[in-house]
């Protein structure tokens, strides 16, 4: 395990209740229903394949998985949140592990779904992605949702993670372009999607904003209806977020 990664483990297991209170809520849950998950496996057949939810938290994704019938695995690296994971979703297995060296067997996964954990392990996502290439199947799917760069929210996003406590030090968005020509010729690029703006900001990040939990119920629809009517409009220059769908070339 490498310095950052030791970093990360210790900084979410120091946070892991108040991160499992404002990403797992209801209407986090909602938020991520309507404009992640969906996009995140479209057009995959998830019942009975086996998924990886790596970088798992407590398994803020898993609900979602296990009512498409899928079999889910969730790793992460901090003990904390595999407890709560374990605790919470009693039916499936855990592993306390880094993403980069996950112990798993090559080609054993359908998918490997990450949603928001690339840009805690810089400067080793190339490393990451390789190992999951490596324990997905041909044909298998690596799904991810992250903030991305090049775009107007990620020159903020900069300013914000340097003055916030929130972030560890090597936390950093993802690069799209120079992964899709890292791995080019290992995976198929499915789908690229961008998109985030006021709901992303203030419900699924009302950690970060420091929103209190109390409030969202009173905030959250409005938010949400908003980000709808802008979506349309956006392009990847003005989105918080990029979610990548990828297949395992066979």
């Amino acid at each position: 395990m490498n310095s950052s990664e030791e970093a990360q483990k210790a900084h979410y297991n120091k946070i892991s209740d108040a991160y499992g209170a404002h990403y797992g809520d209801k209407w986090s849950q909602k938020y991520r229903n309507k404009f992640i998950n969906q996009s995140l496996v479209k057009d995959i057949e998830l019942d009975g394949k086996l998924v990886l939810e790596g970088m798992c938290g407590s398994g803020e994704t898993t609900d979602f998985l296990l009512k498409k019938h899928a079999k889910v695995i969730g790793l992460d690296i901090s003990e904390r949140e595999i407890d709560n994971f374990k605790n919470r979703w009693v039916d499936c297995d855990a592993r306390c592990s880094s993403i980069s060296e996950t112990g798993f067997e090559d080609d054993q996964f359908d998918v490997v779904l990450v949603v928001g954990g690339l840009h805690h392990v810089h400067p080793n996502v190339d490393e990451v992605i390789e190992e999951i290439h490596r324990v997905l199947k041909p044909g298998g799917y690596f799904c991810f949702f992250e903030p991305h760069k090049n775009s107007f929210p990620d020159a903020l996003r900069k300013l914000w993670y340097k003055h916030d406590n929130l972030f560890e030090d090597n936390e950093e968005s993802i690069d799209v372009k120079h992964i899709e020509d890292k791995f080019r010729g290992k995976f198929k690029f499915v789908m690229t999607e961008y998109g985030g703006n006021i709901g992303y900001l203030t419900i699924f990040n009302s950690m970060v904003l420091r929103l209190p939990l109390i409030l969202k119920p009173f905030v959250s629809p409005l938010f949400m209806l908003l980000e709808s009517l802008i979506k349309p409009f956006q392009t990847k220059y003005t989105s918080c977020f990029v979610i990548g769908r990828w297949q395992k070339n066979f």
